[in-house]
């Protein structure tokens, strides 16, 4: 059957499903995009405040390095020079301490000077580092699958990991050290401090997320006639002979780019006797929660920066990183404080990062706009961790970050696998 004939049904209009949807469609096959929601993006969306402000569910960082999502971008006719803020990594935090990765400088280099001119750091602190990054790279930035990033980073000083090590690790994985896989943690490393220049960069959404793809990716799919059903959650998926039943719409093949237990309730319903080990896999993925504290009436962040690194312990202080909302387009005194690997109740959640801002920030009578927890907002990313492949049975996939993949649940790894589900 030629491409061009073929009718696919892509299930999940978050950034996988998008990512999929457009693929098919300039593949010249008939597209049908189904989501039970009916605000697109997945868990990374736009949301309204109970008074009307625009915000999202949660506060997304994109990096330079992400090269599928800004490619995709600009094909549905968004500009990332227009909607992100670009600046190099900085690990800053309010007192001063952290590390800065200077602008203009190729990789390994832009990483050296950063080292060098790190605030706070003694010399024991930067040899370490520099130390062990060469063995990392010597080493081809490969490792035991077993290993967790605190074994990884075992020579490293006290200070390193705090400042530098455990704030990328639980931004890039979602997962403390303790139990984050090392596998994973050197390939974010490595595509994003030691590739191509500006790798590492931040780039900081400077509109609400549905502005950032998919509103665009929508428009884009409409205009060349894909279907679109917002609002519809499938209920079955059954294989009929040659071709798929979605809701009893026939379909050459299905693309499930849902959460991954969605697709597996999908796929358990379908009894398919070879899906036996991918639902397994599917059904034993781990998942954690990420929050964010929105407030109002918040001051200009220190040092004149968007975002700042914060002090951080899972009980008193839960808060890993402020957003200083303001200074990326938003309302005056609107800031974001995110948590990583979030547990506590959300009342108490809301009243310690509001005590962390006091002490560390010093600021007072903020006022509480939402706080939003999404509690399965990303997989654990775990050492040893065996995520499901894309291929489930013939004409059947399934896309998304927690698939199968080299890389955490991130924006770019949920493109790269939705693209790679749409291909024939």
């Amino acid at each position: 059957m030629s491409t061009a004939a073929l009718r696919t049904a892509v299930i999940g209009a978050g950034w996988a499903g998008l990512a999929a949807a457009v693929r098919a469609t300039q593949a010249g096959q008939a597209v049908t995009l189904y989501e039970a929601a009916r605000t697109p993006g997945g868990r990374a969306r736009r949301v309204l405040a109970d008074d009307g402000t625009v915000l999202d569910n949660g506060q997304h960082i994109l990096i330079g390095a992400y090269r599928a999502t800004l490619a995709l971008m600009r094909e549905v006719g968004v500009s990332p020079e227009a909607t992100l803020r670009r600046l190099p990594l900085a690990l800053r935090f309010a007192d001063g301490g952290g590390l800065e990765v200077p602008a203009g400088l190729r990789p390994p280099l832009d990483l050296l000077a950063g080292i060098c001119a790190a605030r706070g750091w003694t010399w024991a602190d930067r040899y370490s580092l520099l130390r062990t990054s060469l063995q990392w790279r010597l080493r081809g930035f490969a490792c035991a699958p077993t290993l967790s990033v605190a074994q990884l980073c075992a020579a490293l000083t006290p200070r390193v990991m705090t400042e530098l090590i455990e704030p990328l690790c639980v931004s890039a994985l979602n997962v403390p050290p303790a139990r984050a896989s090392a596998q994973v943690f050197l390939r974010v490393l490595r595509d994003a401090l030691f590739g191509e220049a500006g790798g590492a960069d931040l780039l900081l959404p400077r509109v609400d997320l549905g502005a950032l793809l998919p509103d665009a990716a929508l428009d884009w799919l409409a205009a060349r006639r894909a279907q679109q059903r917002l609002g519809h959650r499938v209920q079955s998926i059954a294989r009929d002979g040659a071709r798929w039943l979605v809701d009893s719409d026939p379909f050459d093949r299905v693309l499930l780019a849902t959460p991954v237990w969605e697709s597996a309730r999908l796929v358990q319903q379908a009894a398919l006797p070879e899906a036996a080990d991918w639902l397994a896999r599917a059904q034993a993925i781990d998942h954690e929660a990420i929050a964010t504290v929105y407030v109002k009436g918040a001051p200009p962040l220190p040092q004149g920066r968007p975002m700042l690194a914060l002090r951080s312990d899972a009980q008193r202080a839960p808060a890993q990183f402020v957003f200083d909302r303001a200074q990326l387009d938003g309302p005056a005194g609107l800031a974001a404080f995110v948590v990583s690997a979030s547990t506590l109740p959300r009342e108490e959640l809301q009243a310690r990062v509001l005590a962390q801002a006091k002490v560390q920030l010093n600021w007072t009578d903020l006022q509480p706009l939402q706080t939003i927890v999404e509690k399965r907002a990303t997989f654990a990313c775990t050492p040893g961790l065996q995520r499901p492949a894309m291929d489930i049975a013939p004409g059947l996939r399934a896309c998304g970050d927690c698939c199968e993949g080299p890389y955490p649940a991130t924006l770019e790894g949920a493109v790269l696998s939705g693209e790679a589900a749409a291909r024939p």
